[in-house]
């Protein structure tokens, strides 16, 4: 199936019925008054995160979504029926957001969380909520509501722990394809992935994490070139990069280094959350260099980045945690068990403190409900 990260749709809550306007008639039974019911109200739409869905697809090709509008009342206090809400199903990872207002609403992110998008109108009122003593006839009634109208942008943006950034051809495929059961297609031209490809990397029965390929960036991306553009926004949700480098190009003429500064420089115009983001630097295709070659091309990388060696070498306030130095072969998979552990281990840290907070906030919470129900006092009882 074709991969489809973004669509936009409209979707529209259904009408509320009409409140009828009528009387009891019944033999024996004179002046029996209003009995008019209110209308139905209108069918609302949902968006519900699923995770047995990976694309966005099906809503390219219907774009609107309407809701059951409610029946309308009945006499005899006969309130009409109301309209069916509609569930439209998306990935995990959507955002929904209003293209008119561009307010956010909705981010799923669990499985089977499920958020209104669209209200139904509310039904009318029958006559008989207008019955008083000097009006004992009414013929008032009120007609249901319109239901709630938007335009809506779906945007994909992948769950993964870890992403993958480089340049076309540094090795990302190969690499995601050599730690995990992920088979991204993989080709010595550039642009060889077309959209993001997830793998899960299991360590053992208990620890495993979720890692993203996207399309390779150029320089300019920011702006529309080359097809990374498209996904960058899927390492939003990331909560580690890693930056693989080709240390030994075809072409002569590239520098590794200015290519890893074009894309860092990509990060910051497209995102400045997503620049500061910690990022690990894998210097990829080691199998093609000698053991000198390799220490020297080392060296001279990470001198021309100007990247720290160890904690007491801290330049530019390089947090050396969030900033590491792993050296691999994707092809052979050299390297590749250390860079998945260290991996693994700084995810474990960053979920515990995550938990922590988490676990914080609710107390806080708690206590603050606490502290509120205590200003709270009862009057019943308290002597003047």
């Amino acid at each position: 199936m074709k991969f489809i990260d973004e669509a936009r749709i409209e979707v529209v809550g259904g009408k509320g019925g009409n409140g009828a306007a009528s009387f009891r008639r019944e033999k024996y039974v004179p002046f029996g008054g209003p009995d008019g019911g209110d209308g139905g109200r209108g069918g609302s739409v949902y968006a519900v995160a699923d995770e047995n869905i990976n694309t966005l697809v099906e809503y390219r090709f219907v774009k609107r979504y309407q809701a059951e509008h409610g029946e309308r009342g009945g006499s005899s206090d006969c309130y009409g029926k109301g309209g069916e809400d509609i569930e439209l199903r998306m990935p995990v990872g959507t955002l929904v957001v209003d293209v008119d207002t561009e307010e956010v609403i909705a981010d799923l992110t669990q499985h089977g969380q499920r958020v209104q998008v669209a209200r139904g109108g509310k039904g009318g009122l029958g006559n008989l909520h207008f019955k008083s003593s000097t009006n004992r006839a009414p013929r008032q009634c009120t007609p249901g509501e319109e239901g709630e109208k938007r335009v809506l942008r779906l945007e994909l943006k992948v769950l993964a722990d870890v992403g993958l950034l480089g340049m076309p051809n540094a090795g990302k495929s190969t690499l995601i394809r050599s730690v995990s059961a992920a088979k991204p297609k993989v080709a010595d031209y550039p642009f060889t992935t077309l959209h993001p490809n997830l793998g899960v990397v299991r360590m053992n029965d208990a620890q495993s994490f979720v890692i993203a390929d996207i399309p390779g960036l150029i320089e300019g991306a920011a702006e529309g070139a080359g097809l990374g553009h498209r996904f960058l926004k899927h390492l939003s949700r990331t909560g580690l990069l890693l930056h693989v480098v080709d240390l030994a190009p075809f072409d002569p003429e590239v520098d590794p280094v200015r290519e890893a500064q074009a894309i860092v420089e990509e990060l910051r115009k497209y995102d400045e959350a997503l620049h500061n983001k910690p990022r690990w630097l894998v210097l990829n295709k080691l199998d093609m260099l000698d053991d000198d070659e390799r220490r020297e091309k080392i060296e001279a990388f990470l001198d021309g980045l100007n990247w720290p060696r160890d904690v007491a070498d801290d330049r530019d306030g390089f947090d050396m945690a969030a900033h590491r130095v792993f050296t691999i072969s994707a092809l052979t998979g050299e390297g590749t068990r250390e860079l998945t552990r260290a991996i693994m281990d700084y995810l474990e840290v960053a979920r515990a403190a995550a938990r922590a907070a988490a676990e914080v906030e609710k107390q806080q919470a708690a206590e603050a409900k606490a502290q509120r129900s205590s200003l709270i006092q009862p009057v019943a009882g308290v002597d003047d």
